[in-house]
């Protein structure tokens, strides 16, 4: 016997009393049972005095029928071995049996976090934990293709008995592996699992070291470093003088190709300058154990001029026409220049204040607080990066798009609020404020500016630029979706979904009981990739014995972290739940008041709601809903142990039954707890409605004895189902020909066919069209059902049966014979198939079984089909014989 880890595992022993024992009564007190294990008792039942060790149990009442199965409670590693049942009767030995516990415990899998380098050999590590017994054999897969076949790994045991293993895959990152899905699967005791992830490829940069040219080197010295075709965007570059770190600050853009580039400044001091040497640009990225770094000699960055009298000499000339300038400077423009100084001295402009915290669809508001005697003279224009920024709030809406067309920039309104006087001085304050609602796609990243200037002049007095913020997402959390594991049907798995956040760094933390759970797979740990939008997505996932949820009272739940979230938020769930599945919408018209229907079935646990929505005319996927009051469910009523079915009904006004008004349409929309969206399910005003159907079948008789029967069924939606019969005392199907077309009364109409004649032969020929096409019968519909007697009507009839036909044809005269039947069918596709059929005899001598012709009409309108019988009269009978 095998048993996973905390579930029950029952121990069969079953015996059968002798037949001296059974024919009385069974006394309880002649019976002895024992259970023993590794030598020590573990129950025994004698002369009714029973006794059982903690952690076991047994039906003592099953005795009586020969059952001595042992239950264990909570199976552990430490309970396996062989048990043995030893049961008697009266002193006399009935029974002994050894039954072997085994415990198996499937592995819970774990791909760490991990950065690997383009085309530069790496190593993915597959953690499989907590598994028994040894051993366990890892492969690899990529986008579902075996890439590394499977290798047996025994693992390492760990102190609670159980055995953790690591497999390993060394490969050459490529490109092509961007985006891909990666796997590992695992293989232990004939059961697999797999955990999918994707990678995480650092794109390695060039970089090239360059500085500012100078004339001076007494003046500081710019380097700069190029950074090149790397990925992630997150870099951080270290500046280097011989072997000494230097102090820093950097900026990235992206390339076409997605990849990213920088330029990365430094000013080295004019003693740095002096000291020479090597100076390097060193980059450091995710997953790389050695920054990438670029250097040159401080000599060529910078050369020095090799004759010092010269370079004295063509600096002081520089000095003297710089001088020069100046002064001229200050004679044309001194005034003005004194002017804006001084206007900029009574000004007085803050920072751009943030507010604390970014978050995407929520209003944010940045201020700018101006000081001085005339702010009523000054004015504020606000940029996004270097775009201008408008007041968008009449025309935007204020939910804000999540990704608008290119060149719209979202919602924004710009307040003034001032000239504010001080008490006690004539400084007078300006605030400037710009409310925005921040989306990813357009303020990821950017900065925003308030340029300062005076009403009328195109100078700009003072700029301030704000920080980069981080833009902040609350994520969409599902609820915790149950479903049996694919390979195990006993362990069920929870998955939690969590969608539209950002950043990417979330955190799952699972528990049961009080007791914190470790996730056996999470994508979240695995730097998940954005969306189109920019949001980010993640998934963790739980697993747990299929007993212990079923017991109802097992709560379990997750809570997500993340740095938009105020407080954690938490899904729970107690016991089983399965998805429901949902008919399509049903309309009826039969009823005294027409009515909508929707079957919900198959869905646990039974809490419900079912909300029914009315469509715009005309709407579809941009579709505007409005609720629909008055709908009713019965049930839900249970089905089986665990399963319900619901059916919901909506009772449709006067508006509703109007069958002229087309489009639009009513949605039945169905939510529950194991779902992650509801299921919606659409009726687009179709009414089920039943066809008129004639009392009887009308009967023509051509002279060439083949019966013509049809019927002519009116109106009606959907389309019916027909099947015509004939026979005796049973009936066998036959072929028939259906034609529709609009009658004067403007419905539809649906005229079949069925043509026949008795055949002596002792089988039913029928359904063989290309064979009777050429040795059966063939005739013009329209005409054989109008006048059967009518000239001109076309009737094929060689006189040529099989049974009759002593001519042996080969297989290739056949194969001749069937294509020729094709052909004709082609050639003639009005023509009406004959069907044959053959009686048997009557009961009595020298009377011949009556015919019978029947018509099956199904119709989703009609409960039960409904049934059109036509008999041969007794006249007919006799007057053909």
């Amino acid at each position: 016997m095998q048993a996973s880890p905390n579930t029950n595992a029952v121990l069969p022993c079953n015996v059968t009393f002798p037949q001296s024992a059974t024919v009385g009564k069974i006394e309880k007190s002649l019976i002895n049972v024992s259970w023993m294990s590794n030598g020590s008792d573990i129950a025994s039942s004698r002369e009714t005095v029973t006794k059982i060790k903690e952690g076991f149990s047994w039906d003592i009442s099953n005795f009586v029928n020969g059952d001595f199965s042992l239950t264990v409670l909570r199976a552990e590693l430490n309970l396996q071995g062989v048990y043995e049942c030893t049961v008697s009767y009266n002193s006399t030995m009935l029974h002994s049996s050894n039954v072997t516990l085994n415990i198996v415990a499937s592995p819970t899998l774990l791909v760490p976090q991990q950065w690997v380098v383009l085309e530069t050999e790496s190593q993915l590590k597959c953690h499989a934990d907590a598994f028994y017994p040894p051993p366990v054999s890892f492969s690899w897969t990529r986008d579902g293709q075996l890439v590394q076949p499977p290798h047996q790994v025994e693992g390492e045991l760990t102190s609670n008995g159980f055995y953790t293993a690591v497999g390993n895959m060394t490969f050459y990152p490529s490109r092509e592996d961007q985006n891909v899905t990666f796997g590992c699967r695992v293989s232990h005791n004939r059961s697999f699992q797999e955990l999918d992830f994707q990678l995480n490829i650092t794109y390695l940069p060039a970089v090239k070291l360059s500085a500012v040219s100078s004339h001076s080197s007494n003046i500081p010295l710019t380097l700069y470093c190029d950074l090149e075709s790397f990925y992630p965007e997150e870099v951080s570059v270290s500046w280097l003088q011989n072997g000494t770190v230097l102090p820093q600050p950097p900026d990235t853009e992206q390339n076409p190709d997605g990849t990213y580039r920088a330029r990365h400044y430094y000013n080295l001091s004019p003693e740095q300058r002096g000291q020479g040497g090597k100076v390097e640009c060193a980059v450091n990225q995710p997953g790389v154990m050695q920054p990438i770094s670029g250097s040159e000699n401080l000599e060529t960055l910078d050369p020095k001029d090799d004759n010092p009298v010269l370079n004295k000499s063509a600096k002081a000339s520089v000095a003297m026409m710089s001088i020069s300038i100046v002064l001229v400077f200050l004679l044309c423009f001194g005034f003005s220049w004194r002017r804006r100084d001084e206007k900029q001295k009574s000004l007085s402009v803050s920072c751009i204040i943030l507010p604390p915290r970014v978050i995407v669809g929520h209003k944010g508001r940045v201020t700018v607080s101006i000081q001085g005697r005339r702010v009523d003279r000054v004015e504020t224009a606000w940029f996004l990066n270097d775009t201008p920024i408008s007041d968008t709030s009449i025309t935007a809406s204020e939910k804000g798009p999540l990704l608008p067309p290119r060149g719209e920039m979202g919602y924004y309104k710009l307040h003034t609020q001032g000239p504010l006087h001080s008490s006690g001085s004539d400084t007078q304050q300006l605030i400037s404020s710009l409310t925005f609602i921040p989306q990813i796609s357009i303020h990821k990243g950017a900065v925003l500016k308030c340029q300062v200037s005076y009403m009328g002049k195109d100078k700009i007095v003072m700029e301030r630029v704000s920080e980069k913020f981080t833009i902040l997402s609350a994520p969409e959390v599902s609820e915790i979706q149950l479903a049996e594991t694919p390979n195990d049907s006993d362990v069920i798995s929870m998955t939690v979904r969590a969608s539209h956040f950002h950043p990417d760094v979330i955190t799952f933390r699972w528990f049961c009981q009080g007791s914190e759970l470790r996730p056996v797979a999470s994508q979240a740990s695995s730097s998940p990739q954005p969306n189109s939008e920019g949001f980010f997505s993640a998934s963790s996932q739980c697993k747990l014995p299929q007993s212990e949820l079923e017991k109802g009272g097992t709560k379990v739940w997750v809570s997500v972290h993340h740095i938009a979230l105020k407080q954690p938020v938490t899904r729970e769930t107690r016991g089983f739940m399965k998805r429901p599945c949902v008919s399509e919408i049903v309309g009826s018209t039969s009823s005294p008041e027409p009515t909508l229907g929707c079957e919900i079935t198959d869905f646990y646990p039974p809490n419900v709601s079912v909300t029914w929505l009315k469509l715009r005319e005309g709407e579809q996927d941009d579709r505007e809903e409005e609720v629909i009051e008055g709908g009713e469910m019965w049930g839900p009523v249970q089905t089986q142990p665990r399963l319900y079915r619901a059916t919901a009904t909506l009772k449709r006004t006067a508006t509703n039954q109007d069958k002229k008004k087309k489009g639009g349409g009513i949605i039945c929309r169905v939510e529950h707890c194991s779902l992650q969206e509801p299921i919606e399910k659409l009726w687009s005003n179709v009414d089920i409605v039943a066809p008129a159907i004639p009392p009887s079948i009308s009967v023509c008789w051509s002279s060439e004895g083949v019966g013509v029967f049809s019927l002519l069924l009116k109106g009606g939606h959907p389309k019916v189902k027909l099947l015509w019969a004939a026979g005796g005392s049973t009936l066998s199907p036959l072929v028939s020909n259906e034609t529709e077309e609009i009658g004067d009364d403007g419905q539809r109409e649906m005229k079949s066919v069925c043509a026949l004649e008795r055949s002596t032969s002792l089988a039913i020929q029928m359904n063989k069209q290309p064979e009777r096409r050429r040795n059966g019968h063939a005739i013009k519909t329209k005409a054989a059902v109008t006048d059967p007697d009518a000239e001109g009507i076309e009737y094929i009839d060689e006189k040529v049966d099989v049974e009759n036909n002593n001519i042996d044809r080969d297989e290739d005269t056949q194969s001749e014979v069937d294509e020729d039947s094709d052909k004709e069918m082609e050639e003639d596709p009005g023509a009406l198939h004959i069907n044959r059929v053959s009686m048997s005899k009557a009961p009595r001598e020298n009377e011949r079984a009556r015919l019978r012709v029947s018509l099956e009409i199904t119709h989703p309108a009609l409960k039960l089909p409904v049934y059109r019988t036509w008999t041969e009269p007794n006249e007919e009978m006799s007057s053909s014989a």
